[in-house]
């Protein structure tokens, strides 16, 4: 499937041979605290002028303690959030890093991508997971067990009604007795697997438009990134398909403090930063999405500011 038969959000992320920056949404708020959704729409309206390419959020359905610090996060629904980002913002794409499909019904899913689709002017990326919280499974009357088989099942379905292609929408037509869920999309909206969602890389080679995975020390990242080139060459016929990465940031002050290593992430200054970032983009990435870390002591803004000016233009 080429590039240009895309939605706008796929061309803002996935730029071949450069790499894009991103944001996680919302932007270091604390754990067990209810976002600020005026001061977000700030921070997001101000990403879009800077010139960054996506602002991405996640779906969080229990406010179940995890992590090292043993916190909670308090989310909003990613849908909803992001209805909120697409009518601050302009250019920006904007992301779900991930839907956990196998909670939720595809049609659902799908008639919610369809929606922001619409609504963003074609900006909207659909990243979907498998899960990885018993208790949110027990809690939805779902197989903890079973939930790698219940993503690759319904995956088709959320394909379908995502696809302008005639022949591709039969498989939702086809589930539906012929009932659509709104009229197709302009153009076909991005699909990510986020984490390995319980697949084999060759699967998600062959099924997702992207791969999106989390920061390891960059020698066990670059094999990562290897045998996923590897499985676009066996499943894919070669074609190049992006590699997302999450880092966890916490930019200093001063431009010239050494890099220092943060649970999946890093403290670093600007000038090591763009030197990591140049090396992912040697890699084969094609997006690096931060996610500024909690207790973070610049404002976001700063941060956001010095990125888009200091670092942005290096790349």
């Amino acid at each position: 499937m080429l590039s240009s038969s895309f939605n706008a959000g796929h061309a803002q992320v996935f730029q071949p041979g450069r790499l894009t920056l991103g944001f996680m949404t919302p932007w270091g708020h604390a754990a067990g605290a209810m976002a600020d959704l005026p001061e977000a729409l700030r921070l997001g309206t101000l990403a879009d002028e800077l010139g960054f390419a996506a602002l991405w959020a996640r779906d969080v359905p229990l406010m179940v303690p995890q992590g090292s610090d043993n916190t909670a996060s308090a989310l909003d629904d990613p849908f909803l959030w992001l209805a909120a980002l697409a009518a601050a913002t302009h250019r920006i794409a904007i992301g779900a890093a991930a839907i956990v499909l196998p909670l939720r019904h595809p049609l659902h899913v799908a008639k919610a991508a369809l929606s922001l689709d619409r609504l963003s002017n074609g900006r909207f990326i659909l990243g979907m997971g498998s899960g990885d919280r018993p208790e949110e499974f027990a809690s939805f009357g779902e197989s903890l067990d079973a939930r790698g088989e219940a993503f690759r099942a319904r995956w088709p379905l959320v394909r379908a009604a995502l696809s302008p292609d005639a022949q591709e929408r039969q498989v939702l037509l086809d589930a539906t007795g012929g009932y659509d869920l709104m009229l197709p999309p302009a153009a076909r909206i991005p699909m990510v697997v986020v984490g390995s969602a319980r697949q084999s890389l060759q699967w998600t080679a062959a099924n997702a438009d992207a791969w999106a995975s989390y920061h390891r020390e960059e020698a066990r990242q670059q094999g990562r990134i290897h045998l996923w080139q590897q499985a676009l060459e066996q499943k894919a016929g070669g074609e190049r398909k992006p590699f997302i990465q999450s880092v966890q940031l916490d930019l200093l002050p001063d431009p010239a403090a050494p890099a220092t290593p943060l649970e999946l992430g890093l403290r670093t200054g600007r000038n090591e930063l763009i030197a990591y970032l140049t090396r992912m983009q040697a890699m084969g990435v094609g997006q690096v999405r931060f996610n500024l870390a909690q207790g973070h002591l610049r404002a976001p803004a700063e941060v956001l500011r010095e990125i888009g000016e200091q670092v942005l233009p290096r790349l």
